[in-house]
């Protein structure tokens, strides 16, 4: 058997657990590139069979189903069972945030006396650098939310509002259940990381 360098190893020079090992990972792919496989095909069936759906309501009516960002929800007619498209943006920081960091940093060494740490870590974190060299989104997001009268601040949310660009789109297709009306409804989990 080939080695991890390309070697060729006889298999009696083997372990037994090495062997077994080896086994196992094969079958676990096997399987996971069939499901991978039929994933992809009910995700292109899927878009197929809304779009066709779409397409006999936009006959029809001579409009579309949703807004201009593509979320939709379809539901059976007994509201037990519903899929839907959602569209996110995907978000990236220009360089203006560097400039926003800098106005929120003036803030906060004149607050520091005044606010409490915890206030301090939350606009921290915003800025903290995530795995991959990334800044959390949310977090700088959330920023955007809190209400302070300082002209700083606004100039600081101003470069974090013209920071922001958005660099695509994700489409997401989600499929839920219900047994009856009175029950919220269960997300049919497709995600195995999830699952």
């Amino acid at each position: 058997m080939p080695d991890a360098k390309g070697n060729l190893v006889p298999i009696e020079a083997i372990k037994p657990a090495d062997k077994l090992e080896d086994e196992t990972v094969r079958k676990i792919l096997g399987h996971a590139v069939d499901l991978s496989a039929q994933v992809t095909r009910f995700k292109e069936h899927t878009f197929d069979d809304l779009s066709a759906f779409e397409a006999l309501l936009a006959q029809e009516y001579g409009a579309s189903k949703g807004g201009a960002k593509g979320n939709k929800t379809f539901m059976t007619f007994d509201g037990l069972k519903k899929v839907t498209v959602q569209v996110a943006d995907l978000i990236a920081f220009g360089s203006q945030l560097q400039i926003a960091k800098g106005l929120i940093d003036e803030c906060l060494t004149e607050w520091s006396a005044e606010s409490r740490v915890e206030i301090r870590a939350i606009i921290s974190r915003a800025f903290n650098v995530e795995k991959q060299g990334q800044i959390n989104r949310t977090e700088i997001l959330m920023l955007l939310r809190l209400d302070i009268d300082d002209e700083r601040w606004q100039r600081a949310m101003e470069a974090i509002r013209a920071a922001m660009r958005v660099i695509g789109s994700k489409t997401y297709v989600r499929c839920y259940e219900r047994n009856d009306q009175s029950e919220d409804f269960r997300a049919v989990t497709i995600d195995l990381a999830k699952a």
